[in-house]
C-alpha cells in the first residue's frame, strides 16, 4: 500500500462506527478499496446485552446513499413497494440466522425482531440493504439496490 501500513479492520471500524464495537463481529463483505462495507455481529455484545442487527452495513459510502435515501421517504416507499409476505419471511429467516448463534445456556435478553430488530414492516433500509447484500432473500434490501441503481436492479 505505497508504503504505508495498511489499518486494521478494527481500526477502520472504529473509525467507520465513531467508537469501538461493542461485540464480536466479523468483516463478511469489502467495498470496492477493500475496507468493511458488512460486518456480521454476535447476537450478544460484550456486556450480554441483546444485538438485534446481525448484518450491519458500515461502509460510508453505501450509507451516506442510504441517507438520502431514507430521508426523502424511502422507508415508506420500501414498505409500499414490497410483498408484506415476501417481507415477513426474510425477517424470519434473518431472526432464525441471528437467534441460532445465542448460546443454549444463554439465560439473559435475547435480541428480538428481524431485520436490525424490526418486529413488522421497515425500519432501517441500511439493514435491509446489508442483508440483502450477503445474500439474504430480501425484498426491500432488493428495492434499495435498485434505487441506487446497483447489483440486482
Amino acid at each position: 500500500m505505497s508504503g504505508t501500513k495498511a489499518r486494521s479492520d478494527a481500526e477502520q471500524l472504529t473509525e467507520l462506527l465513531g467508537r469501538p464495537p461493542r461485540g464480536d463481529y466479523e468483516v463478511v463483505l469489502r467495498d470496492e478499496q477493500g475496507g468493511p462495507l458488512v460486518i456480521r455481529n454476535a447476537p450478544l455484545m460484550d456486556d450480554g446485552a441483546p444485538m438485534p442487527t446481525l448484518y450491519w452495513l458500515v461502509g460510508r459510502r453505501a450509507r451516506l446513499a442510504i441517507d438520502r435515501l431514507e430521508a426523502a421517504g424511502g422507508v415508506d416507499a420500501a414498505e409500499a413497494a414490497v410483498d408484506a409476505g415476501e417481507l415477513e419471511r426474510a425477517h424470519r429467516a434473518y431472526a432464525s440466522e441471528r437467534d441460532a448463534e445465542v448460546p443454549d445456556a444463554w439465560e439473559g435478553p435475547r435480541p428480538s425482531g428481524g431485520v436490525g430488530g424490526t418486529r413488522k414492516g421497515v425500519k432501517c433500509l441500511h439493514a435491509h440493504y446489508a442483508y440483502w447484500l450477503v445474500g439474504g432473500r430480501d425484498p426491500v434490501g432488493l428495492w434499495v439496490a435498485q434505487q441506487l441503481g446497483g447489483p440486482g436492479s
